[in-house]
């Protein structure tokens, strides 16, 4: 049966999905708006004594946008790194991108030694690269752990015979975490790759705000779209039928 882990952006979408059957958290901000960026410890903490067995992942990624970053901004990523590392946080989720598209080798090696005895997954940087099989074999010889991936594709169901392929190129040595709403079924029908593979999703909606007084002229976001009068939950349905429908229930 495959893990499952689910990136969510707060603690009430954290307890939903360990209350859904998740096996792992990815832990982010801005989800919906710059697709994760790094979380304050303070919310990972927070997150940290409310879930009782769930694993917390944090995105470590200091902006939107690309993964090619300033001397600063990766200055930045170890320091958060270290600060996960003293809250007793297990893992991160982090990648870095040379321009030519390929992974930056030295980056990643120095994550991983900054993590020290934390789990490190490549995050869907991984998607970004010029060649797949030439960024796996670099994120195998940097000591990652697993790779977060839709196939180099806007949708894992599209990239299928790619996402079987890496598994099989993996060979134990990286575990591939396939994002999106995929089964057993679609990724391993004849059930020679179990223990390759695991699932990532997510399963978040909008509310309305409960605020009553409510000023349409004031935006705090890029645009009039970004409303401060909704607010991102858990789908709770969702959540429980994705969950199971990953694990083969």
């Amino acid at each position: 049966m495959p893990l499952v882990e689910i990136c969510v952006e707060s603690v009430g979408e954290a307890l939903a999905a360990e209350a859904a059957g998740a096996d792992r958290i990815e832990l982010c901000a801005a989800l919906g708006t710059e697709g994760g960026i790094t979380p304050s410890v303070g919310l990972v903490q927070v997150a940290q004594t409310y879930l009782e067995q769930v694993l917390i992942y944090p995105m470590v990624r200091p902006r939107g946008g690309d993964f090619v970053y300033t001397a600063s901004e990766f200055e930045s990523m170890l320091g958060d790194i270290a600060a996960f590392r003293a809250a007793g946080i297990p893992g991160v989720v982090a990648g870095c991108l040379m321009r030519d598209g390929t992974i930056d080798l030295d980056r990643m090696r120095a994550i991983v030694a900054a993590a020290g005895g934390m789990d490190v997954t490549c995050h869907r940087a991984f998607d970004m690269t010029r060649d797949p099989f030439e960024a796996l074999e670099a994120l195998i010889a940097a000591g990652v752990s697993r790779v977060l991936t839709t196939g180099q594709q806007a949708r894992a169901a599209l990239a299928l015979p790619l996402l079987q392929n890496l598994i099989r190129a993996a060979r134990g040595r990286i575990i591939i975490l396939v994002c999106g709403d995929l089964t057993p079924a679609d990724i391993d029908p004849d059930g020679t790759l179990a223990g390759g593979y695991e699932f990532h999703f997510g399963a978040g909606k909008q509310v309305d705000s409960p605020m009553v007084y409510r000023n349409p002229a004031v935006f705090m976001g890029k645009d009039a779209e970004s409303s401060e009068f909704t607010r991102r939950v858990a789908d709770e349905q969702a959540l429980q039928h994705k969950i199971a429908a990953a694990k083969g229930l």
